[in-house]
């Protein structure tokens, strides 16, 4: 049906096409023009492919789908397209084009001729067939340098806007509550300011670049019971409050998202899909957010399948709708005759499908989508012939000199020196032993988002696209003298015993033993690392710890190097490897940024986003540990971890001293402002990261022991110190308190100065006076530092 409203409109252009007008006025004045039809089908996207001749992109059929025909779809227009550069591997040219006759395509088919918004996921880089591959987020955690993500992002976005995207499924800013979870990879960490911090930072790159990010999952995704993926989550309003949802916040206020995805999980029985409380409540009216709502796939139709909280598809629809849901994911499923039944049945309002589809227009306007000028041709076209596509192929580089550098820079910052007896830098080995399932395997520096092992594992027979050295050729141009021997000894996960010996062997004559374990990322079980590749338990997988512990036996110093997507426990290795080098799948420049750790040319300066733990059975935990999650004489467990979170070692040494504070009391609105000296008492230039844990030893309900609320990297020459200030606002002492309101609480706190939460250096006693004092999502997140 076709709403009676007046339309303004000039001889040459429609209101809704004229950018002059408000893009309210323009949204509203498109709307009353629509049928319920066209409406609808601005709220659903459809998953396609591109062409590998430069065509149309064609459907993407999916196990979870029925067939789509675009044929009948596209005259009543069309919301999304999903993936069209992520689901096949395409020559990035080729790809472009692609999207550009599919964008014509549905421009010219339905009557206002307006296009899709184009989606890619960017977890560790743009998703594309001969992209950079970029350290996977855990990575980006363990730099501690938003900055850099910061430029990463930017990096990204201006790819993936050159050549027609619009809008990046990234960051995900799920919190680590239980390592053993398949997906630990996607994030940045187990602590919600570190997450909130440099996902912040990712947000501002790619939208700097004008693509559209999305925060995800939200919220309580990674708060699955036992670790397991898409499985119920036990998490208290406390919990969600000022663990899960901080990064969230911060990301909207600072980072300026525009979208948001649900998650799949439910938290004490709402699924988040059909959450009004959350979707509208706490993320609109509180929060104040006013960009687009997506599913995650398939999400909506979860409502009927998994969670069993709608009768049939409609249902699904119209709760995803009322709960404030506006563009179904990745395909047309519940949002397409299901709903439109619905709405004529008179089961949805129409008016919930107005509110989305007001959002989704707005969001399309002000990518000018609407405008009079809007153009399929994307920049990166600027100039070329398209009209012969062969001759296209290969000229868009999506993995220049720029972004291999950036990479590079990440992958260094990123890579952590747990431990170290002295023997690295290694200086001029003659006789390297090179070991184990990670020394000789490319993709053991990807994430399972990234496009070789995403996608490009269904296609075998086309290359990767990209260069990835594996270590044994990155270790071969770090040391040219040594003389490299490689002994595979085990598999990542199979088990395979009858090649430990030949390890040992070749260890026994080496001067230093590598030994490169870790993991194979993955989807669904095809990985040990990955989505749906969640873990029993954090013991290394398959044989890897008895191979680990017989080069140990073999009289050889051994430095461990893992190539993960989670922190494992190493049993005895912690004591007895002469080293161990942790990365966290550190993309295509993260063996190359390990060979320089181990031969000195790098000083490491990355530093733990997650604990390592001692054992592999001590799950779930994480350092946020109230007083009763610490070591006990009730319990045999001992949840210590091996290394605690902030953790890492360099190749110089630091001391801090002189601890001032400006003022020892402040009240619940102040502030406190405390300064300390650094200083490089080493003989090699060196990173400190110089990290702010806040404890409260009396609150009105329980607390962490410790949690991070500021940090700043520090890079010194030998013999310099620098003068750190830090001004520590009372607002990053809040919690929720008992009647569920964020409070500020008069009364004593710790200022820790510390190298890691395991490490504290200084401490500063503080109280705040006054009274009790209710903040909100405006509070100030920031202790803020500055260097003298």
């Amino acid at each position: 049906m076709t709403a009676n409203v007046a339309v303004e409109t000039t001889p040459e252009i429609p209101l809704w096409n004229d950018p002059s007008h408000p893009v309210s006025a323009r949204v509203d004045a498109l709307i009353g023009a629509m049928t319920l039809q066209e409406k609808i089908a601005q709220l659903y996207g459809v998953w396609v492919g591109a062409s590998a001749n430069g065509g149309e992109v064609a459907p993407h059929q999916h196990d979870m789908e029925e067939a789509v025909d675009l044929d009948a779809l596209l005259p009543s227009g069309l919301g999304q397209l999903t993936r069209p550069f992520g689901t096949a591997p395409v020559d990035p040219a080729l790809g472009a084009l692609s999207l550009l006759r599919t964008q014509t395509r549905i421009t010219s088919a339905n009557r206002f001729g307006i296009p899709a918004v184009a989606h890619e996921e960017c977890l560790a880089g743009f998703a594309a067939w001969g992209a950079t591959a970029y350290p996977v987020p855990l990575s980006w955690g363990a730099t501690f340098d938003p900055d850099v993500i910061r430029r990463m992002a930017a990096a990204i976005g201006r790819d993936m806007r050159a050549v027609g995207v619009h809008q990046g499924l990234a960051p995900v800013l799920d919190v680590v509550r239980d390592a053993r979870w398949g997906r630990v990879e996607e994030t940045i960490g187990e602590d919600p300011y570190l997450v909130g911090t440099i996902g912040t930072a990712y947000v501002q790159g790619l939208e700097s670049a004008g693509i559209v990010a999305t925060l995800k999952h939200f919220v309580g995704y990674s708060a699955s019971r036992a670790g397991r993926n898409l499985a119920p989550s036990s998490v208290g309003p406390r919990e969600r409050a000022d663990v899960l949802l901080p990064p969230f916040e911060m990301a909207i206020r600072e980072g300026g998202a525009r979208s948001v995805m649900h998650a799949y999980t439910d938290i004490d029985g709402v699924p988040a899909a059909a959450d009004e409380t959350l979707l509208t409540g706490l993320l609109r009216d509180t929060w104040g957010f006013d960009g687009t709502v997506v599913a995650d796939y398939f999400g909506i139709a979860f409502l009927k399948t998994l969670h069993g909280v709608a009768g049939d598809f409609a249902d699904a629809a119209g709760a995803a709708l009322e709960a404030g849901v506006d563009i179904e994911l990745p395909t047309v499923k519940t949002f397409g005759a299901p709903l439109a039944e619905a709405v004529a049945e008179g089961r949805v309002p129409e008016a919930l499908i107005d509110r989305a589809l007001r959002r989704v227009l707005a969001q399309k306007a002000e990518l000018g989508l609407l405008d009079p000028d809007w153009s399929p041709v994307p920049p990166a076209f600027d100039g070329a012939d398209l009209d012969d596509p062969e001759a296209l192929r290969g000229k868009i580089d999506l993995d220049g000199p720029e972004n291999r550098e950036l990479a590079r820079e990440i992958a260094e910052k990123a890579v952590v020196l747990l431990s170290n007896d002295g023997t690295l830098p290694l200086g001029r080995p003659r006789r390297i032993a090179l070991v184990g399932p990670n020394a000789t395997e490319p993709s053991a520096v990807l994430g399972c988002y990234s496009f070789p092992q995403h996608v490009g594992v269904k296609y075998p027979d086309i290359p990767v696209g990209i260069e990835l050295p594996d270590l044994r050729a990155s270790l071969t141009a770090e040391f040219p003298d040594a003389e490299i021997t490689v002994v595979r000894g085990t598999g990542v996960d199979d088990g395979d015993l009858s090649g430990i010996a030949e390890a040992v062997d070749t260890a026994r004559d080496a001067d230093i033993v590598v030994v490169a374990l870790g993991d194979r990322a993955g989807l669904f079980g095809r990985g040990t690392s990955g989505e749906g590749c969640d873990a029993e338990s954090l013991a290394l997988p398959g044989a890897q710890q008895h191979l680990l512990d017989a080069l140990l036996d073999s009289g050889t110093p051994v430095v461990t190097v893992l190539l993960a997507g989670r922190p494992y426990a190493l049993g005895r290795a912690v004591e007895d490897s002469a080293a161990i080098v942790q990365s966290f799948f550190p993309g295509v420049a993260g063996t190359r940024a390990i060979a320089g750790v181990l031969s000195g040319r790098t000083n490491p300066s990355g530093r733990l986003p997650v604990s390592v733990p001692r054992t592999p059975g001590s799950q779930p935990t994480t350092y946020l540990g109230a007083p009763l999650a610490q070591a006990s004489e009730v319990s045999n467990i001992d949840p210590t971890p091996a290394f605690g979170f902030g953790h890492g070692l360099t190749y110089t040494t630091f001391a801090w001293s002189d601890l001032t504070v400006d003022a020892e009391e402040a009240p619940t609105d102040g502030e406190f402002t405390a300064s300390l000296t650094v200083r490089n008492t080493g003989e090699r230039t060196g990173t400190e990261v110089v990290q702010l844990y806040l404890h409260d030893p009396v609150a009105s309900v329980v607390q962490p022991v410790r949690r991070l609320v500021g940090y700043t990297r520090l890079d010194l020459e030998p013999g310099e110190e620098r003068r750190v200030r830090v001004t520590v606002p009372a607002d990053v002492a809040s919690f929720t308190g008992r009647d569920g309101h964020r409070i500020v609480e008069p009364g004593d706190l710790e200022l820790r100065l510390a190298a890691s939460s395991t490490d504290t250096r200084l401490t500063a006693t503080v109280t705040l006076t006054g009274p009790v004092r209710v903040v909100d999502h405006t509070r100030r997140f920031h202790a803020e530092f500055s260097v003298e």
